[in-house]
Order: structure tokens, then C-alpha cells, then sequence
């Protein structure tokens, strides 16, 4: 049985120039299409089905990222992923137990 893990991603991209706006679009883009949802501004994150997903969508990561800028991952197991504690704001349905349970199911 694979384990759910999650990938975080953080990142800092310029958006001075038209150039950098249009890349830094492009990548939330890509993330969004990937599979990604927004945590909070610049952080992005998505639940894989184990460590070959994790592995897969890593690489496709890095395939799409921008010149510039600053872009980290982070790979958690579900279970570290759900002590997460939102001291500011509130939960969204993509951060709670239950959006998991719907990859069960399909």
C-alpha cells in the first residue's frame, strides 16, 4: 500500500519586469495544472500517492521552473502535514483529513 505524502512548494520569483511577470505566471500556472493548491501566497502544495509520485512530480517541478527567482520543496508524509498549526487565518479544504479520503475513494 503506497503512503500519501504531500509536496510543498515555497517560492520567491521577481516580478519587476513584463519578462519576470509573465514567468512567474507561467509557473503558478503550471503548478495549478499540476495538481498544486494555494496554502497561502507563494506556497503551493499537492498529495501524491507515494514515493514514485512524489519522485514524478518532483521532476516535473523542475522541468517547469523559471529562471529566475527562489523555489524550495518540501516532501511530508500526510501525517506531518496534518500537525500543521494555521496560527493566523483558518484551514482550507485542501489542508483537512478529508480531501485525502477523497483520493481514496477515486
Amino acid at each position: 500500500m503506497n503512503k500519501f505524502m504531500r509536496i510543498v512548494v515555497f517560492f520567491d520569483l521577481p516580478v519587476v519586469t513584463a519578462k519576470e511577470k509573465k514567468a512567474a505566471a507561467k509557473f503558478r500556472k503550471f503548478l495549478i495544472k499540476d495538481g498544486y493548491n494555494m496554502m497561502q501566497w507563494s506556497v503551493y502544495s499537492r498529495i501524491c500517492n507515494g514515493t514514485d509520485s512524489v519522485a514524478m512530480h518532483r521532476q516535473r517541478l523542475k522541468q517547469n521552473l523559471p529562471e529566475n527567482g527562489s523555489v524550495r520543496a518540501l516532501t511530508l508524509t500526510e501525517k506531518q502535514f496534518e500537525s500543521i498549526d494555521v496560527l493566523l487565518g483558518e484551514k482550507t479544504f485542501a489542508d483537512s483529513p478529508e480531501s485525502t479520503e477523497l483520493i481514496n475513494i477515486f
